[in-house]
């Protein structure tokens, strides 16, 4: 963000801090003379505009090339370099993704009753009967792939396999979508199924206002016992900013009419329905806590009731690494019983795992539900998942150091070298802060610093930038800006991938003072904030 005036005023400063005709030493003129012409590259490439903005969005691999566009430029060049190949490589793994856009979900049923309700004594001479039976009694696996076929048209496939106590079956569905416009799209759909018949189906979007729109969806499902039509009617709105209602209407095997209200926010997610309908007919409420954490923790519970009974249901859910996310619901009901759902999403792909206890309100069944899945995350993640992700992040730095160890090297090369030559300037610069009692650096650090009692077996990774601090300073006053430290004169990265503070004691008018700033914050001192205390 520098101007044309300070980028000239920094040049001029630099030119004379590492002019080969100032140092009579042949080691020191020659390293003067390298940092000299990079000073000088520096200052070609950045006092032009259109040079500037290149390098500043591809760094200098950008000026190597030609025909490259110049877009918005944001942070400081290395910044923008590594934003613009992250969201490069996000994009071509979207648009590899997005040519099929997989989804699937595997579901299996475990039957778990014997835990809780047992038949000893009709059973007890059987061989093995001491022991729970548990059974997986349902599976469903289902698996969608969607194919661009123009600008506008999408195939999408979709199949599902479900079995049940030993009886199952399978479908096969092709829909083809047309986007229309901007305000609507629509999708005619073919299936078939070994215990169901043919399936045509009709779905049409549209946009009516800029806050409402409407969905409708139409079957015709051939079978034995003849056509069976189905037709679906959604209507939505949107009430606030984060507030959604919908109305829908539902006629055909199952007719129904519903209406929920949705509110989503940042911190919370409360959803409200009512249904009256054939079979069912019920009233819901649910209600979710977005906790504002590195885990995108999020806990939730909910109150089902009508004609089928009552459902209580609560649980959590968190993320576990960073495409996968763990949750468990414990659903209690009448005449339900008590169920333990266990959910993990990866990426596009869905697992889950319903785990049906007793049929009876059982309080040793709740008391399980409960805690079970609780000691069990919190010794997986203790024993298994943070071990892994600490290895991960490991071997990612590994990588990392591993492919910039050269870069590093002739950085720090380089700031030895600039510190060297800094010398007599930080000399002159000391003696006329001295004589008005300015500002002088006393000590400074920068890199990695372990305070914290429960990280004590980590290394500290830090080095001395006092003398090339102390250059910066000018009429008793020192500016940072909101930039890495490490590509300041004199600095280099000492712990590549890891988080980095620079620390600072300082002397202003007689008065110690101190403080610490994270690697990309602004720093501006003297501050009276920084004064330590003398009673301390």
């Amino acid at each position: 963000q520098a101007s044309q005036e300070e980028l000239k005023a920094s040049y001029r400063r630099l030119c004379m801090l590492y002019h080969p005709d100032k140092h009579r030493d042949p080691e020191l003129k020659t390293q003067a003379e390298r940092l000299f012409n990079l000073v000088h590259q520096a200052y070609e490439v950045l006092s032009d505009p259109q040079t500037r903005a290149i390098y500043d969005i591809y760094g200098r691999r950008g000026l190597e090339m030609e025909g490259w566009e110049v877009v918005e430029r944001k942070r400081t060049p290395a910044e923008i370099r590594e934003e613009f190949e992250r969201l490069q490589r996000e994009r071509e793994e979207r648009r590899l993704q997005q040519r099929t856009n997989p989804k699937g979900t595997i579901s299996v049923g475990i039957d778990a009753t014997d835990l809780f309700d047992r038949y000893d004594e009709e059973y007890e001479d059987v061989p093995g009967s001491s022991f729970p039976q548990i059974e997986i009694n349902k599976m469903h696996i289902s698996q969608s792939i969607e194919a661009p076929l123009t600008a506008t048209d999408t195939a999408i496939l979709s199949g599902n396999l479900s079995t049940q106590n030993g009886n199952g079956g399978g479908s096969i569905n092709l829909a083809l979508r047309r986007v229309t416009s901007a305000k609507g799209w629509g999708e005619l759909e073919f299936g078939a199924g070994d215990l169901q018949g043919p399936l045509f189906g009709l779905k049409i979007f549209r946009n009516l206002t800029p806050r409402c729109f409407i969905t409708t969806s139409c079957a015709l499902q051939f079978s034995s016992r003849g056509i069976r039509p189905g037709l679906t009617t959604v209507l939505a709105r949107n009430l606030d900013k984060n507030t959604m209602g919908y109305l829908q209407w539902r006629w055909g095997i199952q007719s129904a009419m519903n209406t929920s209200i949705v509110r989503d926010t940042k911190t919370s997610h409360f959803t409200v329905a009512l249904q009256l309908g054939i079979p069912h007919s019920f009233m819901m409420v649910s209600y979710q806590h977005k906790f504002q954490d590195e885990d995108q923790t999020r806990v939730k519970g909910s109150l089902k009731a009508g004609f089928f009974g009552t459902i209580v249901e609560y649980g959590a859910e968190r993320k576990i690494s960073r495409h996968s996310i763990l949750g468990a619901t414990v659903s209690v009901g009448v005449p339900q019983g008590v169920s333990l759902k266990i959910k993990l999403n990866r990426a596009s792909q869905t697992y889950f795992f319903p785990v049906h206890l007793t049929d009876q309100l059982l309080p040793s069944a709740v008391f399980y539900a409960t805690v079970g899945p609780l000691v069990i995350y919190f010794a997986m993640h203790r024993l298994i998942i943070k071990p892994y992700l600490r290895a991960q992040k490991e071997r990612e730095l590994e990588k990392q150091r591993e492919n910039t160890a050269s870069d590093i090297l002739q950085k720090k090369q380089e700031a030895e070298a600039a510190v060297r030559l800094m010398q007599e300037s930080v000399r002159r610069i000391i003696e006329a802060e001295e004589a008005r009692m300015g500002l002088i650096v006393v000590n400074a650090w920068y890199g990695k610093f372990v305070n914290d009692n429960s990280r004590k077996n980590e290394k500290v990774k830090v080095i001395d930038v006092t003398v090339p601090l102390q250059c910066l300073v000018k009429d008793s006053k020192l500016i940072l800006t909101e930039a890495s430290k490490a590509g300041l004169p004199g600095f280099y990265d000492p712990c590549v991938g890891e988080e980095k503070s620079l620390k600072v004691l300082y002397q202003f008018r007689g008065v110690l003072h101190q403080v610490m700033s994270a690697d990309n914050e602004a720093l501006r001192i003297p501050k009276q904030s920084h004064r330590i205390d003398a009673d301390g």
